[in-house]
């Protein structure tokens, strides 16, 4: 943090946010590995060093979100991650770009993964190549049953020879007198009631910060080690904490994906706010109608609206209304799904717990959107809805009724309809209308056509088809197998409904005729349909990798594919509409002209987002191959030319420094034309 600015490591980039007004003011762009550490150059505190596992050092002007210099080092990518071994790299004077710094001398071999040297029980204090400093701390086991005293992260003092150190059972040891002959000491400090996460002394050297699971940050007096400071509910758990030059200003980041910037440990002054990062992901990927947000878990017991367009939290909505304990082995109410109808005025939730030796809970609530404090309000709360797990539930689109279905495990599904004769939302009421069931056979899933005029329900290996009035209309056959998903078609493709099966078949049938238009047998492990056009994406799953197909239901062919578009299983995916229409799509990638497709796999958010490549596009540095968060499957298939002198010289050279725009200009124009021989 650089008081005024606050950099932090995200994915393959480095963002520098202000620190007043919260904004992101640059992304500063160029590693294409994940960003492992950033520093300050202490000859210049305009800029900051950046390094990543793609084997670059890169200097960075980062008021300008300008590239200054790129150290490629000869450190194997494999010495560096798989060995972890500390060493010192000389960086060397050239007024060049691109340098290679080719000294290397280890400094210390067996260095932990989370960077500190420390190994369970024992602490390594090194100097750099020229010094003499040398020494190992030793901590005994515990003689106390359960006791965890390994080490988990070091903090060193700036002026003195003192050096902190964190530990799993919560405690703090302050080593001194490593640097003299005499046998070194530790003096132990305790509040945290789990392991010490993060430890930063302040510049002065005057206080100790500390952070664990408790989410409070501890301001320790260093020459009064019996006092102490809190400054607690702060969000998730504290991972990382670090203090402007001045020490005005501290900053923890949060295991929830949360930065929050603190005035000396005495109030929040601003907090950074990312796509909340929780236990994981129960409900599927929505849209609000009205504010276009991404919808899904949040905070515990919350739902998240986040804009994918500004990359910024709108806010959290409460569902469980519960106060949610941090501790592990609790049985407490999770979110578990959510829908909205078309016009973004009610929303549907289901959340559920159980309990060791009792039933399953489950509670069905109706929030009916207030334009008044512009959120949703709890309207109704149905307990237990179902006799046993909601599995799947959606809104009919048909503007003339209300009305949501929902499906479980006991074998029905059920209809709850808004009574009509209700003419505010605040005397609304809900109720259930119609329950239904084939055969004994238990739901998998359910989908409204497009119009609302039809239900397709999925009962095991049979497709049952329902009018409005609660008519079973057909039934379905397929190839053998448990219906998995249903989608219905639109547009032009409204006849087609399709569905995938356990025994990995797409199948496509025609509801003019009830009959199977078209099978392919595919492992399809998610099926998501376009509401903007007649497309459908279907994820499907192969030799540990994710296979991308963009089809139409009424064409052969499919509009896209990409194999091995990520690694793993996709688990949710949904499109996100567009502000604006794109109107110069290639034709590779129009069927992203109306919306972009995101998609959840284990570990991250990603977005296929397959634009025209121009050599604006290019010169602006918008396109890389691989991100943490956002992903781009055309980078493998799209050759993108090398960068020219002019465009390095025009980018990477700092303003002050640069010719007239007349002398670059016919440099410019010239690195961006094709050789006749390149052409042909």
């Amino acid at each position: 943090t650089f008081g005024k600015f606050l950099l932090c490591a995200s994915g393959e980039s480095v963002k520098v946010y202000s620190s007043s007004s919260e904004e992101c003011v640059h992304d500063l762009q160029g590693h294409t590995d994940l960003v492992s550490g950033i520093v300050r150059n202490p000859s210049n505190h305009l800029q900051v060093y950046s390094c990543s596992a793609d084997g670059t050092v890169r200097l960075w002007d980062f008021t300008d979100g300008i590239l200054i210099k790129v150290q490629p080092h000869s450190l194997p990518r494999s010495f560096a991650i798989a060995l972890f071994q500390l060493v010192a790299v000389h960086l060397p004077l050239s007024g060049d770009q691109e340098v290679e710094a080719r000294e290397l001398s280890a400094v210390l071999c067996d260095v932990s993964p989370s960077g500190a040297a420390s190994f369970g029980r024992k602490v390594r204090v090194v100097g750099l190549p020229g010094t003499s400093v040398a020494n190992k701390f030793f901590l005994k086991p515990g003689n106390k049953k359960g006791a965890k005293n390994a080490f988990t992260c070091v903090s060193c003092h700036p002026k003195e020879d003192c050096i902190a150190t964190g530990h799993e059972d919560g405690k703090i040891r302050l080593w001194r007198n490593f640097n003299q002959k005499k046998e070194y000491t530790y003096s132990t400090l305790h509040w945290h009631h789990g392991a010490v996460n993060t430890l930063q002394f302040t510049p002065e050297g005057t206080n100790l910060l500390s952070g664990g699971i408790e989410s409070v940050l501890v301001q320790w007096h260093y020459t009064q080690e019996n006092q102490k400071d809190f400054l607690p509910r702060l969000g998730g758990a504290i991972t990382h904490i670090a203090v402007s030059p001045d020490g005005s200003l501290f900053c923890t980041s949060h295991s929830d994906n949360k930065i929050t910037i603190i005035q000396s440990c005495v109030k929040v002054s601003a907090i950074i706010q990312g796509l909340v990062k929780g236990e994981g992901v129960r409900t599927d990927l929505t849209i609000d109608p009205r504010s276009k947000a991404l919808v899904l878990n949040g905070k515990p017991g919350h739902l998240q609206f986040y804009s994918l367009h500004r990359d910024k939290l709108l806010y959290n909505l409460d569902i469980v209304q519960q106060e949610y304990i941090h501790e592990e082995g609790l049985d407490q109410f999770e979110v578990v799904k959510a829908a909205f109808d078309t016009r973004g005025d009610w929303l549907a939730t289901v959340e559920e717990r159980t309990q060791k030796g009792s039933e399953l809970e489950i509670n069905l609530k109706l929030w009916a959107y207030d334009e008044q404090t512009q959120s949703f309000m709890l309207n109704t709360t149905v307990t237990a809805p179902h006799e046993d797990q909601i599995i799947a539930m959606c809104f009919s689109p048909s503007p003339e009724i209300t009305m949501l279905v929902t499906i479980s495990f006991d074998g029905h599904f059920k209809a709850w309809l808004l009574a009509d004769h209700s003419d505010t939302k605040e005397g609304a009421s809900w109720s259930c209308d119609f329950v239904g069931g084939y055969h004994h056979l238990k739901p998998g899933c359910c989908c409204f056509s497009a119009d609302g005029s039809l239900l397709a329900v999925g009962f095991q290996e049979v497709v049952t088809v329902w009018s409005p009035s609660w008519e079973l209309l057909t039934t379905l056959s397929q190839p053998p197998g448990a219906i998995r998903e249903l989608c219905f078609g639109r547009l032009s493709c409204s006849k087609y409904l399709l569905g995938t099966s356990t025994k990995n078949q797409l199948c496509c049938w025609n509801l003019l005729t009830c009959s199977l238009e078209w099978s392919t047998p595919v492992d399809v492990s998610l099926l998501q349909a376009d509401p903007l056009s007649e497309n459908m994406a279907a994820f499907c799953s192969q030799s540990g990798c994710s296979d991308l197909f963009v089809f139409k239901p009424g064409e052969p062919r499919p509009l896209y594919s990409q194999k091995a578009l990520c690694t793993g299983k996709v688990q949710r995916a949904v499109f996100a509409p567009r502000d604006q229409m794109l109107e110069s799509c290639e034709e590779h990638a129009q069927w992203l002209n109306r919306s972009q497709l995101y998609f959840l796999t284990q570990h991250m958010l990603m977005v296929d987002d397959s634009v025209a490549v121009t050599p604006f596009y290019l010169l602006l540095g918008k396109h890389r191959q691989q991100q943490e968060a956002l992903t781009n499957p055309m980078a493998e298939r799209i050759q993108l030319p090398q960068g020219s002198i002019a465009i390095k010289e025009l980018l990477y050279t700092p303003a002050h420094v640069l010719p007239s725009a007349s002398f670059l200009c016919s440099m410019f124009v010239r690195s961006l034309l094709i050789s006749s021989s390149s052409a042909r």
